[in-house]
């Protein structure tokens, strides 16, 4: 057998293997692997049907704070002061934030992406919605939206242009809605590439614990935030969220790197680093899914990385790599 046949034979052998994976318990509506890098997906189920995703959410609010923050210098102590609107629809206040406390925007993206904190996810809104507005004055309808629902808007942006067609956010922190916001698991996928490939949100999602800070009039109050993910830190895994809501289930996505394969071609070093992103939506053991499905998509990463690194561009997630 030629050396060009036994590649285009393992190339086929690892995307059998890949597509007939076996599967987990499939306690999860819906779950996906992919390679970070690429985009390859290593595994799926269901990965295109649209679903509630509960705090997942909170990685496009994020974003939204965080590409903007880039664009004005990356200003992040700012301080924002906390609405009444904020604490509308949301039946958990764990850090006992009040209307008119003032905190950074730093602070605030620690409590909605560590704690999963509706609040500081709204405020996060509000505040950047506001200076967007300023910006660029929208018109028309867009004109009498609130500061949060102009930001929503922005959200949507991102998620048009990451090529998340099947998604539709309607606030900035996931919970349930009457009209139901939606999105699919190679979506938040999708999503997920994008903004770990930015510093400061990985660095904003590895955090176990943090201390926050707010002010309450002369006061200044101190918080503890525990992270939600139990797995981070476990098996290289380095982020990223959780997500539940009742009509969401419980939700998750992990991040988890290994050291970078460093190869020898000629004269030069090829240097290919190695990440999974692994999404789980609505499952009732979404921890114990979640760690199961990393380690079998190590499994597969290694089987595809041996036969080449073959690419089928229907099992490519496509969109920016950036």
């Amino acid at each position: 057998m030629t050396f060009s046949l036994r590649k285009i034979f393992f190339a086929g052998l690892v995307l059998a293997l890949v597509a007939s994976a076996p599967g987990a318990v499939r306690a999860a509506e819906a779950w996906i692997t992919v390679d970070a890098k690429t985009g390859f997906i290593l595994e799926k189920y269901q990965p295109d049907k649209k679903r509630q995703i509960g705090s997942l959410t909170k990685i496009a609010t994020a974003m939204v704070v965080l590409d903007w923050a880039a664009r004005q210098g990356g200003d992040l102590a700012q301080v924002a002061v906390i609405p009444p609107a904020a604490f509308v629809g949301t039946a958990t206040n764990s850090i006992g934030f009040q209307p008119g406390d003032t905190i950074t925007l730093r602070d605030l993206l620690y409590a909605a992406l560590v704690q999963s904190d509706n609040i500081a996810a709204y405020t996060l809104a509000d505040h950047v919605g506001r200076a967007l507005q300023a910006q660029l004055p929208p018109s028309g309808e867009a004109a009498r939206a609130t500061a949060a629902d102009y930001f929503v808007r922005q959200m949507n942006a991102l998620a048009l242009h990451l090529g998340m067609l099947r998604t539709r956010f309607l606030n900035p922190s996931g919970i349930d809605s009457r009209e139901k916001p939606f999105s699919t698991a190679a979506d938040v996928a999708r999503l997920t590439r994008y903004a770990m490939n930015k510093a400061g949100f990985r660095f904003y999602v590895s955090q176990k614990e943090r201390e926050i800070e707010f002010g309450r009039g002369p006061q200044r109050l101190r918080y503890l935030l525990r992270n939600t993910n139990e797995l981070l830190g476990q098996d290289n895994i380095d982020g990223v969220k959780t997500g539940s809501t009742a009509r969401a289930g419980e939700c998750l996505v992990l991040s988890a790197a290994r050291s970078s394969e460093v190869a020898q071609q000629g004269t030069s070093t090829l240097v290919t680093p190695r990440r999974l992103i692994v999404v789980v939506l609505a499952s009732p053991k979404r921890f114990a899914e979640g760690a199961a499905l990393l380690t079998r998509g190590w499994e597969l990463y290694d089987r595809w990385a041996a036969a080449g690194r073959p690419m089928d561009p229907k099992e490519l997630l496509g969109g920016p790599d950036e």
